[in-house]
This record gives structure tokens, sequence and C-alpha cells, in this order.
């Protein structure tokens, strides 16, 4: 079983891509994994032991929906910011717990999460309603993946 768990340890998401966020301190630039698949957004950071420093995940779903993540497996604490559809911050949760298994919530209808390393959301100075600019989201007629 181990030799089967060490792949996905070291396996990361197949895209690329870069998002801003617009906060009171400025533009912040992140390069970001993008899950695209079930199996990479089931997967997303778990088993990985860092992630370098502006960089993240990005989940983009279809269409906008309370959505719930957790821990489990991952044991990196993350900030994870929920964006609406209209390409704004809805909520962020700080500095999640590793491996818990508590379920996070969107708070709200939400297009997409993206996670960053613990901290980041405060170093930034990032809130709910900072702008967050990335292809197909607070765009008109978009939103679909």
């Amino acid at each position: 079983m181990l030799a089967v768990l060490l792949p996905l340890a070291s396996a990361q998401a197949e895209g690329l891509g870069t998002v801003v966020l617009t906060t009171g301190s400025g533009e912040h630039t992140y390069t970001v994994e993008i899950a695209l698949s079930p199996t990479e957004k089931a997967r997303g950071l778990m088993f990985r032991r860092s992630l370098p420093q502006d960089s993240g995940m990005i989940f983009v779903y279809d269409r906008p929906r309370v959505m719930s993540m957790w821990m489990r497996n991952t044991y990196i604490p993350l900030d994870m910011v929920f964006i609406t559809e209209q390409g704004t911050v809805l909520r962020i949760e700080e500095n999640t717990e590793p491996f818990s298994t508590d379920i996070i919530y969107s708070g709200g209808d939400a297009i997409a999460v993206l996670e960053l390393n613990a901290g980041e959301a405060s170093r930034i100075g990032l809130k709910p309603g900072d702008r967050v600019a990335y292809p197909g989201i607070g765009e008109t007629g978009s939103g679909a993946w």
C-alpha cells in the first residue's frame, strides 16, 4: 500500500495559472495549481509537505454553491479563500488545522476556493469584498468551465 501512496504524495494538479488579489495594500500575484478534475479536486493539497511562497491551489466549479472543505491528510496549514461568481472574496478561513476532518463551509454561494499558505491572507490584509482576478471568474457571461 505504501508504494501506491508515494506517487500520490508528489502528484500535482496538471494546470498552472495566476490569481491576483487586490487588497488595501495593493495587488498580490500568486502562481496556482488548478484543480480541474474530480480527482484533483478531491486530492487538493493532501500529502504535500510544503507549498512555495506566493503559490497556492484554486478549485473552480461550474456553478455557484455552498462549498465545504476539510484538511484530511493535509500537512500544511492553509488559508482558504472562498470566492464569489462576481470575483470578490466571500469568506476567509485562516490558518486551518492540518489533518482536521472538521468541515469548513463557504458561508454562502461561491464559485471557487483558493488555498494559500496559512497567514498569507493576514499578511496582505485580505478581507471579504476584496477583488480576485482569475480567468472565468467575475467576467460577464462566465463562470462555467
